[in-house]
C-alpha cells in the first residue's frame, strides 16, 4: 500500500534503486561546481598544524617576554590581533566568493585618517561617515565586477589606486583627536572577533552556504557570467569585505599612541589576503575551514609580538610574503584534497542540458533483448536446396513459369 516497512530507513535504499548517494547530488548543477559534498579532512589536518604553530609561538613569546601575554601587554595584543582578524576576515570574504578585494589596505589607511581628524567630535560622528563611504565605494566596486564581469582582483587594484590618491592629498602625518581608549574593551572586542570568525567558518561549511558562496569561482570560461545569484552574492561579500577594512583602519587611528602616517596601504593588502589563505581559504574561492581565520591571525600577531621582544625589524612586506607562501601551499593542499570524491563529481546532468562545460552525456540505451534472426527459419523436414532458388538461376528466366 506504499507505507514503509516498519524499522527500516528508506532513505538508505531509495524504493527506485538509485543509490542515495546520487540522489542527495541530483541537485546540485554541475555548472556551479562539482557535484557532492566537499571533504573538510584537509582543513581540519590544516588547522591542526596552525594551531601547533601557534602554540610554539606562544611559548617562545612567554620564554621571551612574559609580560607580553598579561596586563597592558595582553590587552594591546589582543587589539593586534582584532585589527588583523578584520583585514583577514575582510580578505577572506572576498576570497571565498572568487573577487577577491585588493583595496582592503588603502581602504584601512584611508579610515584611520579621517578618524585621526575627525575624532574629537566623537566616535559615532567620525566612524558613521567612514562607514557610510566605505559601504558606497564597496558597492561602486561590486557593481564594475558583477556588471562588467571583471576579476575581483582587476577591479579592486582600480579601486586601491583611487584611494591611495586620495591618501596622498595628505603631506604629512595626522595626530589622533579622540580620546577613545578601545583598550579597556580589548578582550570583549576579541571574543567578539573570534565569534565572528568561527561562525562565518561554521556556516560557511554548509553545503548550500557554502556552493552559494562559490557561484562566482568559473567553471569553465572565466568570462562567461555567472547569472544573478553569484552577481547578488558577490556584490554582497566586496561590500561587506570593504566595510571590515574600513573597521580595522579606525581602531588603528583609535589606538593609536602617535601620528597616522598617509601611506599607501598596500602592504597591509598584502598581509591581509596573505593571513586569509593561511587560514585554509582557497585563492580559487569557496572552499575553506571553520577555525583557519582565527588560528592565522592569532600566530601572525604573536609572531610580531615575539619579533618585536626580540628586538628584530620585521616588515609588513616581508610577513605577508611568507603568509602568501605558506596560503599558497594550503591553496594546493585543499583543491587536491577537498573536492568531493570522484564518485560524486561524475553523477549524471539531465538529458538536453548541452551547455557548454557542464560535462553533458548522452543517455544510456535500455538493454535489449536477443535480435530476430535476419533470415526466417528454415524447416528440417524438408530442407531447400540453397543451389535450387530463382536467385541463383544462370539461364534466362521462361516466361511461361509458374510465377507468370
Amino acid at each position: 500500500m506504499g507505507y514503509d516497512e516498519p524499522g527500516r530507513d528508506s532513505s538508505a535504499e531509495p524504493s527506485s534503486g538509485i543509490p542515495a548517494a546520487v540522489l542527495e547530488n541530483v541537485f546540485d548543477d554541475p555548472a556551479h561546481g562539482e557535484p557532492g559534498r566537499d571533504r573538510f579532512a584537509v582543513h581540519v589536518v590544516w588547522e591542526l598544524l596552525l594551531l601547533t604553530t601557534l602554540a610554539v609561538g606562544t611559548f617562545l613569546l612567554w620564554r621571551e617576554s612574559p609580560d607580553a601575554l598579561r596586563g597592558a601587554g595582553l590587552r594591546s595584543l589582543l587589539l593586534d590581533a582584532v585589527v588583523l582578524g578584520l583585514l583577514a576576515l575582510a580578505a577572506g570574504l572576498s576570497l571565498r566568493t572568487a573577487a577577491v578585494n585588493l583595496a582592503v589596505g588603502p581602504v584601512a589607511v584611508a579610515a584611520a585618517l579621517h578618524v585621526a581628524e575627525q575624532g574629537d567630535r566623537g566616535v559615532t560622528a567620525a566612524a558613521g561617515p567612514a562607514v557610510a563611504v566605505a559601504a558606497l565605494g564597496g558597492l561602486a566596486l561590486a557593481l564594475a565586477v558583477v556588471v562588467l564581469h571583471v576579476p575581483g582582483w582587476a577591479a579592486s587594484l582600480a579601486g586601491a589606486a583611487g584611494v591611495i590618491v586620495y591618501v596622498e592629498q595628505r603631506s604629512a602625518p595626522v595626530l589622533p583627536q579622540g580620546d577613545y581608549d578601545p583598550g579597556r574593551g580589548a578582550l570583549h572586542l576579541f571574543a567578539g572577533f573570534a565569534a565572528v570568525a568561527v561562525l562565518g567558518g561554521l556556516f560557511g561549511a554548509v553545503r548550500a552556504i557554502r556552493r552559494l558562496l562559490g557561484r562566482f569561482r568559473p567553471v569553465a570560461d572565466p568570462a562567461r557570467r555567472r547569472g544573478v545569484v553569484a552577481a547578488v552574492v558577490t556584490s554582497g561579500a566586496l561590500v561587506g569585505s570593504t566595510v571590515l577594512a574600513a573597521l580595522a583602519g579606525m581602531l588603528t587611528a583609535s589606538r593609536a599612541t602617535g601620528p597616522v602616517a598617509p601611506d599607501a596601504g598596500l602592504d597591509w593588502t598584502v598581509l591581509a589576503v596573505g593571513m586569509a589563505l593561511l587560514a585554509g581559504t582557497s585563492a580559487y574561492g569557496r572552499r575553506a575551514g571553520v577555525f583557519g581565520t582565527l588560528l592565522a591571525v592569532c600566530l601572525v600577531a604573536v609572531l610580531l609580538a615575539y619579533a618585536q621582544a626580540r628586538g628584530w625589524t620585521v616588515s609588513r612586506w616581508a610577513v605577508g610574503a611568507a603568509a602568501l607562501g605558506a596560503g599558497l601551499l594550503a591553496t594546493r593542499l585543499v583543491e587536491a584534497y577537498g573536492r568531493p570524491t570522484a564518485g560524486a563529481a561524475a553523477e549524471p546532468v539531465p538529458v538536453g542540458d548541452s551547455r557548454i562545460g557542464t560535462g553533458w552525456t548522452a543517455p544510456r540505451p535500455d538493454p535489449v533483448g536477443d535480435w530476430p534472426p535476419a533470415l526466417p527459419a528454415q524447416s528440417t523436414e524438408s530442407p531447400v536446396d540453397p543451389w535450387n532458388v530463382p536467385q541463383w538461376e544462370t539461364g534466362p528466366r521462361r516466361w511461361d513459369s509458374g510465377d507468370r
